[in-house]
């Protein structure tokens, strides 16, 4: 078999799972497998796609310093470009935006099999949009129209994923998806189930114009079957992302599929890791920085202003002594020396033990990393929030919040009395994995309040990627809300790259 293996990424998003596959080395340095495609129907997300491609048309010894002047911001993308023209050529080859489902199959029939060039042993990745399926989506779109629900296209983007199976018959393919898909149901029958049978043989599901109807064998990477067993729980497929060294709890639904005519063995299983990773562990090094000032004028001084004034704030009287005194102590170490960030940060910064997967010794700074503006009502809510969480080891939840720092929302007293978003505001606890990056970050900081209370904020774009595990010198395009999307709806590539090497056993495995 010849390396690098080609790969064909579908649903592609930002590029978490290519970037984790990508990166997957031989021995001796070499990559192990190649992005030949990724298509993805977003615009910035396609955008951040063909940067990254750019980017890996070149050795890490023999990135260009022009890539690092346009994170800096000192050339803009079209500069950047016309400096080199082939490997830009080849970047736009690599990434395409469309979208599976609207483009014409044909026209996706011929893309791919233009980009795989006759190779056999070839890999497809991807995990069709979520959003039907996850908690939180089913529960907002139930709760608008259950007939909505019911009829929402989402349900059925993994038919595409089955239509290239049963088109180009890859040897191999991994699937991705949100662990609410379990639970899902459409028109009273189970969704994971429907779509477990119809991988096994996608030719008898999808459109079959080529006549071929060879079936997958379906595996958990998070573990072994027992014995001569050849049944799997759906649980099964549940990878804990926490387990495997990833700085976040974020639990995620993997398929690998391994065609039958290749099968040998029973694919291996991810290795735990003896110790969890930490958010401090990858977001302590980076530059300290605060918050803005929303609504107002700000400046470094007003904003310090601003929190120093909380130790004279009425609601920290229904405090206990014990976290009153706690308050009152941490606003003395708010200082007037912090700044915002920026989209790049130059700094001298000592990266930390895990300098080898994030560090870019080339970059001298830190991109994406530029903080959100908060009112002064939340600035109130993110300090006592992370004091109280310095303090107790967890989060507060509403009911534990002084009266006069409870949002003005509608539903707020429900949440106090115990019912749904009781965790309105959630502290990213130190030394413990964070919670799960979602995308609903993009929409505000309540979930994600950095646990350092002297910077009175919720988490950067760049801290967020970080416990995506994204490398420090991938760069996300648009503007900041566009990027939290982006990062947020990722496959965190350190995993991707873990499961890159089941995948490569299965492929050595199958000569």
């Amino acid at each position: 078999m010849h390396t690098p293996i080609p790969v064909i990424d579908i649903f592609a998003g930002p590029g978490g799972l290519g970037e984790g596959f990508s990166s997957f080395k031989s021995k001796d340095g070499e990559p192990i497998f190649k992005i030949k495609l990724s298509i993805e129907k977003e615009y910035i997300e396609h955008q951040t796609l063909e940067l990254r491609a750019f980017y890996r048309q070149f050795t890490e010894r023999e990135v260009p310093p022009g890539y690092y002047e346009y994170l800096k911001g000192n050339i803009n993308r079209e500069e950047l470009f016309k400096m080199y023209p082939m490997e830009v050529a080849n970047a736009k080859r690599e990434a395409w935006q469309a979208e599976l489902g609207r483009a014409d199959r044909d026209v996706v029939r011929s893309r791919i099999k233009e980009a795989l060039n006759g190779a056999i042993y070839w890999l497809l990745i991807g995990g069709p949009p979520c959003q039907a399926y996850s908690l939180a989506g089913r529960s907002r779109i139930i709760g608008e129209d259950k007939r909505k629900y019911e009829t929402d296209p989402r349900h059925f983007l993994y038919k595409e994923y089955l239509q290239i199976l049963a088109d180009h018959q890859p040897p191999v393919f991994v699937m991705e998806n949100v662990k609410g898909l379990l639970s899902a149901t459409l028109k009273q029958q189970k969704i994971f189930e429907l779509i477990l049978r119809d991988l096994q043989n996608p030719s008898g599901v999808a459109d079959n114009k080529f006549g071929r109807g060879l079936s997958y064998k379906l595996f958990t990477i998070s573990r072994k079957r027992k014995g001569n067993s050849t049944s799997t729980s759906p649980e099964d497929f549940i990878v804990r992302s926490e387990d495997y060294g990833i700085p976040q709890a974020r639990h995620r639904i993997i398929i690998l599929g391994v065609r039958s005519d290749i099968y040998k063995l029973d694919p291996g299983i991810l290795e735990k890791t003896t110790k969890q990773v930490s958010i401090d562990d990858v977001i302590g090094d980076l530059p300290r920085v605060r918050s803005g000032l929303s609504k107002e004028a700000d400046s470094a001084e007003r904003w310090r202003d601003a929190v120093k004034s909380i130790a004279e704030a009425k609601w920290i009287t229904q405090l206990d002594q014990s976290l009153r005194q706690a308050i009152i102590s941490a606003t003395r170490k708010v200082g007037a020396s912090l700044t915002r960030g920026n989209s790049f940060l130059t700094s001298d910064f000592t990266p930390n033990v895990y300098r080898e997967w994030y560090s870019d010794c080339a970059l001298n700074g830190i991109c994406n990393h530029e903080t959100r503006m908060h009112m002064r009502e939340d600035l109130h809510r993110y300090f006592f929030a992370a004091v109280f969480a310095r303090k107790n080891g967890r989060s507060p939840t509403l009911d534990e919040f002084p009266e006069e720092l409870l949002p003005n929302h509608r539903n707020v007293q429900e949440a106090v009395n115990g019912s749904k978003f009781n965790d309105r505001f959630r502290v990213q606890i130190r030394g413990k994995p964070a919670t799960t990056v979602v995308s609903h970050i993009s929409k505000d900081g309540h979930y994600y309040i950095h646990y350092d209370p002297s910077q009175c904020r919720s988490l950067t774009v760049r801290e967020a990627a970080r416990l995506q595990t994204f490398p420090d010198n991938y760069f996300f395009e648009g503007n900041r809300t566009q990027q939290y999307h982006q990062v947020g709806n990722a496959v965190p590539p350190l995993l991707a790259n873990k499961i890159a090497e089941i995948v490569y056993n299965v492929f050595e495995s199958s000569k």
